[in-house]
């Protein structure tokens, strides 16, 4: 089973390059990050007519979260629990019937947290990790198979950014937020892409500015999480950096996984 994360950034403005991706690249499940858009407006036809369902958790011009899967949901769940004032869209989870039994996955798109020292955005982020964790301590004790997909806005180490002393101020890679991303792996949960490489210069997004995809300027983001249920059944990971060079492209590309599961 290929399950994929790709922050999209902005589902409407680029539904031809997702259409062309699925069905050149044939993931079974796809969590998708910044559609940009409230769930009426999701283009849900045309990827409907690829054989997708689809549950989205939208919200207006910003944030906005989706799955995408050819299995049926058996439970969509929305919203980060912990905080009753966040409105912030980024957060859904869907529960589907697999041959090994349940499998839980999880499309988040966490806050940047810019400036850092704005009184309120960098402290949102990191309350927003602190109720992640928590959340998924939780979600842990289920013994199932669960994966936490989504853009982390978090650069976890050095080789994960071509020039690292470049983000040094940045809330992406300040201590704290490298920390906190640590505390939820270390709950149990196995990083996808560094099981199969600890190399430098795999990178997930390239700004748009100052030729930084031409220059391969680019940090790690984009992560999979997987409880160790999943991690049981987990089989490669890959990065579809080629996205990243189409025309209109997201500033990130698909990150995929292959779990050795079946739909039940």
């Amino acid at each position: 089973m290929k399950i994929v994360t790709w922050n999209i950034n902005g589902v409407r403005a680029r539904i031809g390059n997702l259409t062309h991706w699925l069905t050149e690249s044939a993931p079974d499940i796809v969590c998708l990050q910044e559609i940009k858009t409230v769930d009426e407006q999701f283009p849900r036809a045309e990827i409907e007519a690829l054989g997708y369902n689809v549950e989205t958790n939208g919200q207006k011009s910003f944030n906005g979260v989706a799955i995408l899967s050819k299995l049926p949901f058996d439970e969509v769940n929305r919203g980060l629990p912990g905080d009753d004032a966040d409105d912030h869209a980024r957060f859904i989870e869907g529960v589907f019937s697999t041959d090994q039994g349940a499998l839980r996955v999880v499309s988040l798109y966490l806050p940047n947290g810019n400036p850092i020292d704005d009184e309120r955005k960098f402290p949102y982020k990191l309350a927003w990790m602190a109720r992640l964790e928590r959340w998924a301590q939780e979600r842990l004790r289920l013994e199932e198979a669960l994966v936490l997909a989504g853009d982390y806005n978090v650069i976890p180490e050095p080789a994960d950014a071509r020039f690292p002393e470049n983000w040094l101020g940045d809330a992406l890679f300040q201590p704290q937020t490298r920390q906190a991303f640590r505390r939820l792996k270390n709950l149990g949960f196995t990083e996808a892409v560094r099981t199969v490489t600890d190399s430098a210069g795999v990178y997930t997004f390239w700004d748009y500015q100052a030729g930084a995809w031409q220059k391969n300027n680019g940090i790690r983001i984009d992560h999979l999480l997987l409880s160790p249920e999943a991690a049981n059944r987990f089989s490669s990971a890959s990065v579809e950096k080629h996205v990243r060079a189409w025309e209109k492209p997201s500033d990130h590309v698909p990150v995929a996984i292959e779990l050795s599961l079946q739909p039940a």
